[in-house]
């Protein structure tokens, strides 16, 4: 007779088995077709608490368990100013998920809540350098954000609707202010429904943002509030009643830029006109990893 599984087992098993079509292999096609992951590699995993982060972390140790080329894992959680509450949320969650933590504490959230614009920009880019600058400091080489397919979609619709730009999340980056270190996004085609199904399959609850900022879009009651990411997510849910392949087709664009239909570009920060490269006979720039 086989032995009850625990909770942990259950849900690390749910991962390759119950939701191996909608998790697991969508997570290796993004390791795979974009080379997030080499042998000799010290990850840093960044857990934020939310389930993006839990689920990365999860099937990075899954990857870990059964790859051939080894490589080492830091599962890294920085606390902004997290009330006790939500501290306590996040460690109980990883404890319970064999995720076995090193958290570190900053001041981010002291700081953002005093600024009125983009304060939730700032917040991330403060945060992603702590987290830069404390994997580096533990010896990794790379850092894997919980960023899925759904983040991928949204935020190209919010460079092109509100940015003016048409910019999209590439699946890894080269730091630029922590030489040789490389973020990479493990869960680039994993959609976020999935995410939600296995959490709930699991009957678990994770830590939202945790910021004053989700606390009024939830208090708001109609799930949208003032952000505009959730208005694109109101967005494209309508858009799916009419096309249900919207989101694919969106995915599948940013991987097919007709550049030479653009009448200018930028290409790291460097604006070029399409008129200028031809009169010139300058190459193109060659495609690979972006910058930051």
């Amino acid at each position: 007779m086989s032995r009850e599984l625990n909770p942990r087992e259950i849900a690390e098993r749910s991962l390759i088995k119950t939701y191996r079509k909608s998790l697991w292999n969508p997570f290796i096609a993004s390791v795979k077709r974009y080379g997030l992951v080499s042998p000799g590699d010290h990850i840093a995993v960044c857990i934020s608490g939310g389930k993006d982060s839990m689920v990365l972390a999860k099937l990075m140790q899954e990857l870990q368990r059964h790859t051939a080329h080894p490589f080492s894992l830091t599962f890294l959680a920085m606390d902004p100013g997290y009330n006790p509450a939500n501290r306590q949320l996040l460690e109980a969650n990883a404890e319970a998920l064999g995720v076995p933590l090193t958290v570190f504490d900053s001041d981010i959230f002291d700081v953002t809540t005093q600024v009125e614009k983009n304060p939730c920009y700032l917040c991330a880019r403060m945060r992603r350098g702590c987290l830069y600058a404390k994997a580096r400091e533990l010896g990794c080489n790379k850092i894997a954000l919980g960023h899925h397919f759904s983040d991928v979609i949204e935020t190209t619709l919010l460079g092109l609707f509100y940015g003016a730009q048409l910019q999209a999340m590439p699946p890894k980056l080269h730091s630029k202010n922590f030489p040789g270190m490389e973020l990479i996004r493990p869960l680039y085609c994993v959609h976020e429904d999935a995410i939600v199904a296995w959490k709930n399959y699991n009957q678990l609850r994770f830590l939202q943002c945790a910021c004053r900022f989700t606390e009024a879009r939830d208090a708001s009651g109609d799930g949208i509030g003032e952000s505009k990411r959730q208005e694109i997510k109101l967005l494209l849910r309508q858009l799916k009643r009419e096309n249900p392949n919207i989101e694919k087709s969106i995915f599948r664009a940013i991987h097919g830029v007709q550049l030479d239909t653009f009448p200018g570009f930028k290409y790291r920060g460097k604006a070029y006109f399409l008129s200028d490269v031809y009169n010139s006979g300058a190459a193109f720039p060659q495609n690979g990893a972006g910058q930051e």
